[in-house]
């Protein structure tokens, strides 16, 4: 039986992508392998979205190509945004790569592992307009664990903004299918799934394409209605497009998580004009108001750009400021990396790297005095808990509270001599805070 080894690299995005991608290979009946040795196929799902993220993705394909002369290696494939963006220069430079797979076909890899080792075709290349929706009728591969999974509600982008590289691998803004992501996620749900993320590069405009109006509440009213699902979370919404509507069902719907990622990347006007970004700190601020208003135990969390081309000392002060002011709940920074074919490139004024480094070190030093200060004022509250594994050797669980998102954001350490499974919901009391995560123990109520 062919063993096939799948790395995904980069977002959530690229993940669920990784998914459907395993879904249509086992389907077939390829088994997998985590072991790089005895992979007879090893397909590297590609990022490029910044240079560090560019960077990783060609390390893993040179160390992944040393497996066709020492290991069991037969086909090398590479998918995702590098494979999109440098699909000539991968074939080049690495020429143990068997075949590129675009952002926009990854429906086609069954076809291209076996035409590599039933037809001994190498350099091939899969590619589709990157307008196109792929479509997949095999059910994905959750990787995550089993307890929660993301859900791409979305694909492309029609934001342009001026740093972005997206739109040129991802294509235009598409919605997927209000009843394909229901069905999705009710196949999720039959497979334990208990928290749902919602993703797309926008979220918040859901549906403008499809139904001609921002549909993401009814989209959610929708998804609430499967049994199985508890917690749903909702990432990348950008602020300017977040209605009163959808306010109003993330307070109503007890499923949703009172929890927001709005990515802002500035507060200073200058710079987000530069950004090509369609808000202002005054909006920015308004927006964030109405939410605590709405919502006051909204959990927020944005990601910032350190450094971008123009940004004066003054320009990052205000951001300095601004952060200082607003208390995000959770908060990113990245050090703004220049990326070819954006207008941003081109830009005067470009920043040393030391600075962009330097600033963004500075943002987060100020963020972990933030996080530490909201984390010890959980101590002492009672929280709702998911599970997801146990520590090795200790009576003590890993989970999450609704203010935090898997991979990004902070854990909860619960102390407890019962049995736990992932998936399963248990109130904590909150007893230590350390700098990102909390401590707790089984709350029983009877014992008050």
């Amino acid at each position: 039986m062919i063993k096939i080894l799948f790395i995904s690299l980069g977002c959530d995005k690229n993940l669920v992508d990784t998914e459907k991608m395993l879904g249509l290979l086992g389907r077939e009946g390829f088994a997998f392998t985590d072991r790089e040795e005895e992979a007879q196929v090893i397909i590297v799902n590609t990022c490029c979205f910044i240079g560090d993220a560019k960077e990783e993705s060609i390390n893993t394909l040179l160390d992944m190509a040393h497996y066709k002369e020492e290991g069991s290696c037969h086909a090398l494939l590479a998918a995702g945004c590098l494979a999109q963006r440098y699909q000539k220069e991968i074939l080049k430079e690495i020429p143990e790569v068997d075949g590129i797979i675009g952002t926009s076909a990854y429906d086609g890899i069954v076809s291209m592992v076996k035409k590599v080792l039933e037809e001994k075709k190498s350099h091939l290349t899969c590619f589709q307009d990157v307008d196109a929706l792929p479509h997949t009728d095999s059910p994905r591969m959750v990787t995550t664990g089993g307890c929660y999974a993301f859900l791409k509600i979305a694909e492309g982008c029609d934001k342009r903004c001026t740093y972005c590289i997206i739109p040129n691998l991802r294509g235009r803004y598409r919605s997927i299918p209000m009843e394909e992501l229901v069905q999705e996620a009710r196949v999720l749900a039959a497979q334990g799934v208990r928290e749902l993320i919602l993703v797309a590069q926008e979220t918040t405009l859901y549906g403008v394409d499809l139904y001609g109006e921002k549909s993401l509440p009814k989209l959610l009213r929708e998804l609430v209605k499967i049994s199985g699902i508890y917690w749903i979370r909702l990432q990348y919404c950008y602020p300017e497009e977040i209605t009163d509507e959808l306010i109003q069902v993330i307070k109503e719907e007890e499923k949703i998580c009172h929890y927001l990622d709005i990515p802002i990347q500035h507060a200073s006007d200058s710079v987000l004009r530069r950004m090509g970004r369609r808000t202002n700190q005054e909006t920015l601020c308004a927006m964030i108001e109405k939410l605590r208003k709405e919502i006051p135990d909204i959990a927020l969390r944005t990601t910032l750009i350190s450094g971008f081309p123009g940004e004066t000392q003054e320009d990052f002060e205000e951001l300095y400021r601004f952060v200082n002011a607003m208390e995000f709940d959770r908060l990113g920074v990245f050090a703004y990396s220049m990326e070819e074919d954006t207008p941003a490139a081109l830009l005067p004024d470009q920043v040393p790297q030391e600075i962009k480094e330097a600033r963004r070190d500075e943002l987060m030093e100020l963020q972990q005095e933030i996080a530490f200060e909201k984390s010890e004022a959980m101590v002492g509250r009672i929280v709702e808990v998911m599970i997801e594994g146990r520590v090795a050797e200790e009576d003590a669980y890993v989970g999450r509270t609704y203010m935090d998102s898997p991979n990004v954001d902070g854990l909860i350490f619960v102390h407890t001599s019962q049995e736990l499974l992932s998936g399963d919901f248990l109130n904590v009391r909150v007893i230590k805070a350390l700098e990102y995560d909390l401590i707790g123990e089984v709350y029983h109520e009877s014992a008050e």
